[in-house]
């Protein structure tokens, strides 16, 4: 089955809905054998021109202005893609570093990983479990259930250079506060997901996951459906949310392009829709878990 990627970012057109966004289309060219089938695609819009987002604000309002000015109709279905950093802020979530008093296990800790102390101090106040402190790297479990370096703790994108930002104390609670501020705004369903840049065991580069949802099952589960030659899939969950985050990036990038929230339309086919979900559904066991018992 072939692909085909138009990235694109149009010159103005008065008539053209969205000459302020870049978007892309996913388009299923052929099926197998190479004859033509319905098409399927989907759009997704990465809302330019967006604030920068101070403590307090109303983050769904803005998603909702900043979508009118690029003239970009929120609708039934929509799924709306929005930058962990941006959902920090409004909450206020932002930490200066010189107001951190360091514990004597953030001294220890800063000694084995080159980091400076009051730094590790904030990664253990959102740590529940250290996994790896070896010089240069501090990998955690962190107190959402996410494993990651730092706990999530970044710099990028935050003004001031003693100011860092936490993640959200509730992802999915956070998600779903955005998702029925919009609705009221609106009057449309739509769904939310938060995301996150995360590395990948085993592969070089980061990809963005999904760390909180709302509106949305984060997997697409196969396992039951028969292949193109009648065998019964066993294993086949597709983290849907993951890869609609993965492709988001794509439009938000992570320097000074200021595009925290990417729509996505046209994926009603793809996603199933629902009122109660948590990211906690792709959570695993330790007895799932195939990696930490080899490390």
């Amino acid at each position: 089955m072939n692909f085909r990627l138009d990235l694109k970012i149009p010159t103005f057109n008065p008539s053209f809905k969205f000459e302020q966004a870049t978007f892309f289309k996913l388009v299923n060219c052929t099926e197998r054998g190479g004859g033509a089938k319905s098409l399927k695609s989907f759009t997704a819009v990465a809302l330019e021109g967006f604030p920068l987002v101070k403590p307090g604000d109303n983050l769904a309002k803005i998603i909702v202005e900043t979508a009118e000015k690029n003239r970009v109709e929120i609708e039934d279905g929509d799924v709306i893609v929005v930058a962990q950093k941006v959902v920090s802020k409004a909450e206020g979530r932002v930490v200066k570093l010189k107001n951190v008093k360091p514990s004597e296990k953030a001294v220890e800790i800063a000694r084995k990983t080159g980091k400076n102390p009051r730094f590790v101090e904030l990664v253990l106040r959102e740590t529940r479990k250290i996994l790896k402190a070896t010089p240069g790297t501090l990998l955690v479990e962190d107190i959402r259930g996410l494993v990651c370096i730092n706990a999530g703790i970044d710099k990028s994108n935050v003004e001031g250079l003693d100011e860092y930002t936490l993640l959200p104390e509730n992802p999915d609670a956070s998600a779903e506060k955005c998702r029925m501020k919009i609705k009221s705004l609106t009057g449309k369903n739509v769904a939310v997901i938060i995301c996150d840049t995360y590395s990948r065991p085993f592969r070089r580069g980061q990809v963005n996951f999904a760390i909180g949802v709302s509106g949305i099952k984060p997997l697409k589960d196969y396992r039951g459906k028969l292949d193109l030659f009648g065998y019964r899939l066993k294993v086949k969950n597709v983290a849907v949310v993951d890869e609609i985050a993965a492709a988001a990036e794509l439009l938000m990038g992570q320097a000074g392009e200021a595009t925290p929230v990417v729509i996505f339309k046209g994926l009603q086919n793809v996603v199933e829709y629902c009122e109660k979900s948590s990211v906690k559904e792709l959570e695993i066991t330790r007895e799932e878990d195939l990696f930490s018992n080899i490390l």
